[in-house]
């Protein structure tokens, strides 16, 4: 056994666990260029669509096991995956190669991910550039099934284990965590935002990815602990500190328990103000990690996924299973289901246009208005699985009553067409993402056409401090307390009050229990978070008083600097909720 040793990554999934090493062998395959003869080509193109048919039956077979093990709410990236095998870009790319250039078919397959991964690397927005691994699982199964070597992890884990892999797929991951009962994981690469790290939250396993060259420093059976919180892995520990990590883990468990202890009850202040507490999701599987949290509906669906790993447009049907699925699986609580946030930046290959500044071009609901075929498929798909479920069509991006208007009417005209066709049809309610400052200044004209008001505080913070978090040069003048963004969130909260509408929250401040006071001075009538931070903001909602937020927020925007005022803020939460800034760390991953 070797010195303890400590590695620090990206807290992927809440929660502590201590157990044995594990190491699973996920190296990629060094893929073999040959050239092939006029007379082998159509051998190679066979061989392809072999291995394709093979990587589509793997990955059937990895989806029954879990379905049969936990039913289907955790198989939709692996359907994804599935989809992304008979994409064009990369079937026909891969032929191409083949043909043309008389290469074998394992190198057109790496080449044709290469220029899949080439394309979403120019996307400026994290989350599809997040996604590259996504046509990298896929590549590999491909190419391993081109070279006869098993695609899946054939060595099942004692349970109990901690696996340590330079990477998981996430069918790797459904299998490992699902059949095996691993404890926890730690892997080399990923991100927070990564389908594996979407799998082991939604299943509540302790993960730390991103952590470097953990693989290279251990071996199967030595001790090791995974801090999934705090993002901390400690490789052989000392008994001592094995004994303190084992206590640390049962405090975890039973500061979760006892937040747990108010997951049916509702988020109702001492001064009788309730505000739903609501999920931001992606995928299906993390439906059931939500409410298990106390989620009480979505309030953020986002549907870009619908795109990944694909050259052409979904379909409707594909839109109304989608949606019909989520909003069964939830009702009869509420459904807020964003229309694509798409642009010149982030659109499959073949469809984009350029743009030098696309985080300010033609995107989000000013996409759709000039994609017709597009949009109206997306709304079809909406208005045929409403009936289905309490759903509730939130517009993008909106900066001007004229796109509201325009996407209102798009919507009356597929409506109208649909029960032409015979469709029952109810218009549900219809709402705006308030993100952009020329929506803020102009809330109340934008409160007066439609049913809600969501704010998304990300891209509002970023556009009215012009500030790119993600840019490490000006990422520290990303200030959500800047008196600027207040200002802006309370004229916002008094357009929707005043019109008599509700004004939730969907960006990540909306998780954030060192701000619950003073949103619910704000007077917002929703927060969409992440379900593990629900359990928290709900115990500081049901602590407090909405008086005291409101004077709270008189107090703040008196203020000046955002020092202050986030000085103030901590100040204010500390004496009212002794440990809370501690106890948050304890039972929320860290920000990736």
């Amino acid at each position: 056994m070797g010195a303890p040793t400590t590695w620090t990554g990206i807290a992927a999934s809440p929660g502590i666990a201590v157990g044995r090493v594990w190491v699973v062998d996920r190296r990629k395959v060094k893929t073999p260029k040959r050239e092939v003869g006029s007379t082998e080509v159509g051998g190679e193109i066979q061989r392809l669509h072999q291995a394709l048919q093979a990587s589509d039956a793997q990955l059937q077979a990895v989806k029954d096991k879990v379905e049969k093990l936990e039913g289907t709410e955790h198989t939709a990236i692996i359907d994804m995956h599935r989809m992304m095998l008979k994409d064009e870009l990369l079937v026909l790319e891969a032929e191409r190669l083949v043909r043309e250039e008389k290469v074998n078919a394992e190198w057109a397959v790496k080449r044709a991910v290469r220029k899949i991964k080439g394309a979403l690397s120019d996307v400026a927005d994290p989350y599809f550039q997040e996604r590259r691994a996504d046509v990298d699982y896929v590549g590999e199964r491909i190419i391993r099934n081109l070279m006869g070597e098993a695609p899946d992890v054939q060595e099942p884990p004692p349970e109990g284990a901690i696996i340590v892999a330079r990477d998981l797929s996430p069918a790797d991951t459904a299998l490992l965590l699902h059949e095996h009962k691993v404890a926890g994981f730690v892997t080399d690469l990923g991100t927070q935002t990564s389908h594996t790290a979407i799998v082991a939250r939604a299943l509540g396993i302790p993960a730390v990815v991103g952590a470097g060259r953990v693989t290279q420093a251990c071996d199967r059976g030595e001790w090791i602990v995974v801090d999934g919180g705090r993002g901390t892995v400690v490789l052989n520990p000392s008994p001592g500190e094995r004994m303190d990590y084992e206590a640390a883990r049962e405090r975890y468990q039973a500061s979760e328990r006892e937040l747990l202890t108010t997951r049916d009850l509702p988020a109702t202040t001492l001064d009788g103000v309730t505000l739903r507490l609501v999920g931001n999701i992606e995928f299906a599987e993390e439906v059931e990690g939500l409410l298990a949290h106390g989620g009480e509906g979505i309030g953020l669906y986002r549907t870009e996924f619908l795109f990944l790993g694909r050259g052409d447009l979904p379909s409707e049907e594909e839109h109304y299973l989608n949606y019909r699925r989520i909003l069964e699986t939830l009702a009869p609580r509420p459904v807020t289901i964003r229309t694509f946030d798409l642009g010149a930046d982030k659109l499959p290959s073949g469809m984009k246009s350029h743009a030098e500044n696309p985080a300010l071009g033609l995107r989000a609901l000013r996409y759709c208005l000039r994609q017709p075929d597009l949009f109206r498929a997306q709304l079809r798909g909406l208005l045929r699985a409403a009936p289905h479920g309490n759903l509730k069509v939130m517009f993008p991006m909106v900066s001007g009553v004229a796109e509201l208007r325009a996407a209102r009417r798009v919507l009356l005209d597929v409506a109208e067409e649909l029960r032409r066709e015979g469709t029952l049809v109810k218009l549900p309610p219809v709402g705006i993402m308030v993100e952009l400052p020329s929506a803020a200044l102009i809330a109340d004209r934008l409160a007066r056409e439609c049913d809600f008001l969501s704010i998304g505080t990300n891209d509002l913070i970023q556009y009215t401090l012009a500030v790119d978090r993600q840019n490490k040069d000006v990422a520290y003048l990303y200030r959500p307390m800047h008196l600027a963004v207040l200002r802006t969130l309370a004229l916002i909260c008094d357009a929707g009050r005043d019109a008599g509408i509700p004004v939730s929250m969907c960006g990540e401040m909306a998780g954030e229990p060192i701000y619950a006071l003073v949103l619910l001075g704000l007077g917002l009538s929703e927060l969409s978070m992440n379900g593990p931070s629900i359990p928290l903001v709900k115990r500081v909602v049901r602590a407090a008083r909405a008086e005291d937020g409101r004077a709270l927020l008189e107090r703040l925007l008196e203020l000046t600097a955002a020092d202050d005022i986030e000085q103030s803020i901590r100040s204010e939460m500390g004496q009212r909720f002794p440990g809370l800034l501690e106890l948050d760390a304890a039972v929320r991953p860290a920000a990736g």
